[in-house]
Order: C-alpha cells, then structure tokens, then sequence
C-alpha cells in the first residue's frame, strides 16, 4: 500500500481538529485556565452573550467534567487531543463505509456525488434519510427547503448518522446526547471544511482496504510520538510512544507461523499451506522428538474452539489478518461464508490495548473485515446476535469497591438508591460498608471486586503485563452474569454500579482465559527483556495454553517492562 498520501495528511490533519476543538471549547466559554459563567433565563442558557439550550448547558457541564478529571495541569490539552482525535476517528470511518458502500441508506455522507468535496450528497436526500437515522423528517424538510440553513441541516444529518452507527459500534460512537456532539468541528459546509482534506487529500483507491485506517492512525500521532520518544514517557503519553504499525508481511508471518502452524500440524495436507507464502515448514527432526510432537498435536481441531490473543492489538491489523485465515479455516471445513464472521469475532479473537483509540480502531477494523462476508453483520449486532471481544484496558485505582458493592446490593440488604445516591457526592448520606458474611452466598464476589482494583490499578502504564489467574474464570463469568441482570434491572443505582465494573471484569476475563496462540508486536515498554527470556516469560504467563504455540514476537530491539 501506497502509504504518501496519508503520511503527508494525517499529521496535518491531527493540528487542524486539535485547533477546532479548541475552537468549539472557546464558543462554549472553555478555556485552558478559566470557564465562562453561565446564567439561565427560562429553557436557555446565556454564556458570554451567546444563547444556549438548557440541554448544551447540561452537556458543557459534563465537559467540563470530564476535563477536571483528567488532572489540573495538562488536563485541559489531554482533553483537546483526545476529543480531537475521536471526531477523526469517526470521520475517517464514515469515509470509509461510504466508499465500500456500507452504509445503509446508501448516500455519501461526507463527499458529493460526483467524489469531489463539495455539498455532500446526503444534503440533497435529508427528508429520504430522515426515517433511516432517526431525525425529525418535517424538521429535515424545513431546514432544506429554506436554502440558508445547510450549515445547521448538515450538522444535524451528520450527527445523526453517527447517532445510527452507535447502534452497531457504540466503542467509536457514543450514544445519543452524549457531550462530544458539542466538539463537532464547525463551517462543515463551507470551503473551509475540515472535511475537505479528508475527502481530497487522500484518493479512493487508498481507502478500498481497511489498512488505511492502521496507517492513518500511526501518522496521525507521529508528531506526539517524536515529541515524548527518548524522554521519560508519562502514562498517557505510552499509547503514542510505543505505537507501531506492523508492516504486512511481518502479520502474515506471525499469523502463518503461529494459528496457521497449528491447523496444519493436525491438517499436514491442508489447502490452506498454499496461501500461506510466508509459513516456515518444519525441518527434518529425530524419530523420538516426531514422536513427541504427535503426542502433544490433537487429532482433529473444531474452528470454533480455536482462541487467538493479541494482548497489544494496536489498530488491530494482526487481528485482521487471523480473521482472514481463520476464515479460509471455516471455509475448508464446509461452513457457510455468511455464518463464519459472527463465529469468528464471536468465538475466536480477542484484543487488548491501553490506548481506547487504537482499540476502537481495531473493533472497527475487524467489523469492516466481517461485513465484507456477511451483508446482515450490522443487523446482528443490533439484535445482540454478536458482541466483541476487543477491549481497551481500564483502570481501577479510583474505585471504591465498598460503595460499589454497596450500590450493586447483590445481598437485597439496602434500600433501593437512585445513581445520585452513589455518584453525587453524598458520601456522608449513606453508611459505610461492611464486607459481607464471610460465608454468605456473595462473598467470594465482594473479594474478587477487591482482587480485580489491585490487578488493574495500573492498567494504562502495564497493559497486558497485568496477569489474572486462570483459576478466577468461573468466578469472573458468573459474576459478568450478575452484572448483566443488574444492568437490565429497575434499580439506578445498581445498574450505574454495574455499567462501571463490566468493563473490568470483561478485560479480566479475557486475561483469564487460555489461548491457542497469543500474537503481538509490542514496541517499546521499559527494561530490557533478552531474547532468551522471552520464551520464559512467554511459558509464565501462557502455561496453561492448550497447545505449545504459545506467541510469535518480533525481538530486534525488542524491551519489555518486567518486574
């Protein structure tokens, strides 16, 4: 892949969202050092002479939230990067499905007919759209027929769209209302649009494969990474600092050398060996160690039992390339090619990154891959037929189990709360919580929470490093169960409590659980790890993998963070 044009782009690119979100932060009265003050006059908001809706007012809040919690110093700019690149992100996205025909209603939605920059073609169709993405037809109607209200139609389509994709991959589009559709960059429709470089500067041709949105993300943070690369990386600067993407045919020799040795240990005479160019056969061996091997390789392998790890999965491209064999898998054993995606994500591939945009990279990446073979993978996901299994690690150090536990009320022993209860601040207006009946049904629930806030209290600086024992996995899935039934209860403090610990208890579980092969590249993370360790550390943590194909590394200038 021609990699110019997204490698002049992407860095350019980075400066300009971060320059209008900065924007769109100061039209809100938002300020590196200072926040506006805002006053209410009935259902509107006055901040610095500019109206706004009660709702914008409630959702400033929320940013400003979110900005404080980031920390005081640097706080305000982490936020701006951020916030930045998650409307890239999106951006880059619907690019992309409206260039591989992916989305439903079938118009470009950011780029005109004809592929130049011009009025996207979605303006033209807002009233056949309407129904499709959920907006007030009349309303659509309305804004367009009175010819000067593109710039608020567009914004309203494009939001929208996004508010649809939600539905199917909520881990890049938040939910509806949420406070980020306030950082939408501005003048969308005019000549100034931040889209146009999206559209113009990168040509269709090198969005037809999803490597695009690899690359695009490894040059969008080159210049942050330059920036923190040979200093001493902070935490939230390790995302950018070890970021590598994999060139092509190092995934393939991963993937080949690894799941593809596997198959054909068990299938020496599988078609599959000849798509794979860069599998390394094995080398003439004694007698007594070819008896050894064929004792530890299984007779046969059902696909569906067949679990893959990339504990570091970046973008997601070596996961990519393991749907793509796995798939030629499923095929060799008479699957039908509609039924294999859901099988595959569902089943066989699983992701960890401390980085949440590159994770949502990856998921997005691997839905991409998944759609190509099955027309309906969006309608199953809608339908809760199919959920992934990449996640980006979370961390727990701010938990406080105690309430949590409190506000779950697994034991029936409190009174129902509200999430203003839990949440709000009213620590004084509620008791302190004792452990549970060390025998009681719960316990091993409440001690396992506690187990969990220390494995993962540094997840972001240790990422997959973080080890949960196998011997927790019965645990972990029965109490993911009870966490589901509280999300779908009546109960609002205890389904906040529960949509705060499902994700750690997700990640947890994918720690725990054994796998056929664990593949990642990871860069740059602390001390150095000779390559005669590697194996050790390997062994150590994969012990109880099913087979000895345990990960394939790339070592040269290989450094692993290790106690």
């Amino acid at each position: 892949m021609n990699t110019k044009h997204l490698k002049n782009y992407a860095p350019k690119a980075r400066r300009q969202f971060i320059q209008a979100v900065e924007n769109r932060l100061a039209w809100l009265g938002i300020y590196p050092n200072t926040v506006a003050e805002v006053s209410f006059q009935g259902d509107s908001a006055l901040i610095e002479g500019r109206v706004f809706s009660r709702k914008q007012a409630e959702q400033r809040n929320r940013l400003i939230d979110r900005i404080a919690s980031r920390g005081a110093t640097g706080g305000f700019a982490m936020f701006v990067r951020e916030m930045a690149y998650t409307w890239f992100n999106r951006l880059a996205a619907i690019r992309f499905m409206e260039l591989k025909g992916y989305l439903e209603h079938g118009y470009r939605v950011l780029s005109s007919k004809d592929g130049s920059a011009g009025l996207p073609e979605i303006l033209d169709y807002a009233a056949d759209v309407a129904d499709t993405l959920q907006l007030n037809k009349k309303q659509m109607i309305e804004l367009q027929l009175a010819g000067n209200q593109q710039e608020k139609l567009y914004r309203e389509l494009l939001l929208g769209q996004c508010h649809y994709l939600h539905a199917i991959m909520p881990f890049m589009f938040e939910a509806l209302d949420d406070a980020t559709e306030l950082l939408l960059p501005d003048n969308l429709t005019k000549t100034d649009s931040i889209l146009k470089g999206l559209v113009e500067e990168i040509p269709e041709h090198d969005w037809q494969n999803i490597e695009v949105i690899g690359w695009l993300y490894q040059f969008y943070i080159s210049e942050h990474k330059d920036a923190v690369i040979g200093k001493v990386v902070k935490s939230e600067d390790i995302p950018a600092a070890t970021q590598l993407f994999t060139p092509n045919w190092i995934v393939k020799y991963l993937v080949q050398n690894s799941v593809g040795r596997q198959w054909l240990q068990t299938y020496p005479d599988s078609a599959i060996k000849a798509q794979m160019e860069y599998y390394i056969g094995p080398g003439e061996q004694p007698a007594e160690v070819i008896a050894q091997l064929q004792a530890h390789t299984p007779a046969s392998i059902e696909p569906e039992s067949i679990k893959v790890l990339d504990p570091a999965c970046g973008s997601g491209h070596i996961l990519v390339e393991v749907y793509e064999l796995l798939r030629e898998i499923y095929l060799e054993r008479g699957y039908r090619l509609r039924d294999i995606p859901q099988l595959i994500l569902t089943k066989n591939i699983f992701g960890l990154d401390i980085d949440d945009r590159a994770a949502q990279l990856s998921g997005f990446a691997l839905m991409m891959k998944a759609r190509e073979d099955d027309r309906r993978i969006f309608e199953r996901v809608k339908n809760e037929q199919l959920q992934l299994n990449i996640f980006a690690l979370q961390q727990t150090d701010t938990l406080d189990i105690n309430r949590l536990w409190q506000a779950l009320n697994l034991e029936g022993k409190q009174q129902r709360g509200s999430s203003g209860d839990l949440f709000g601040g009213l620590d004084d207006a509620l008791p302190q919580v004792a452990e549970p009946t060390q025998h009681g049904l719960y316990h091993q629930y409440f001690t396992l929470l506690q187990y969990l806030k220390t494995a993962f209290a540094q997840a972001k600086t240790l990422g997959s490093l973080v080890q949960i024992e196998h011997s927790k996995l019965e645990a972990l899935q029965n109490l993911q169960a009870l966490l589901l039934e509280k999300q779908q209860g009546t109960d609002p403090a205890a389904k906040q409590a529960a949509e705060v610990l499902m994700p750690i208890v997700l990640q947890a579980l994918v720690l725990a659980q054994q796998y056929d092969a664990v593949i990642a590249n990871p860069p740059y993370m602390g001390s150095s790890l000779m390559c005669s360790e590697l194996k050790e550390y390997v062994e150590t943590n994969f012990s109880d993998s099913k087979t000895d194909i345990y990960a394939c590394f790339i070592t040269a200038g290989f450094k692993l963070l290790k106690e």
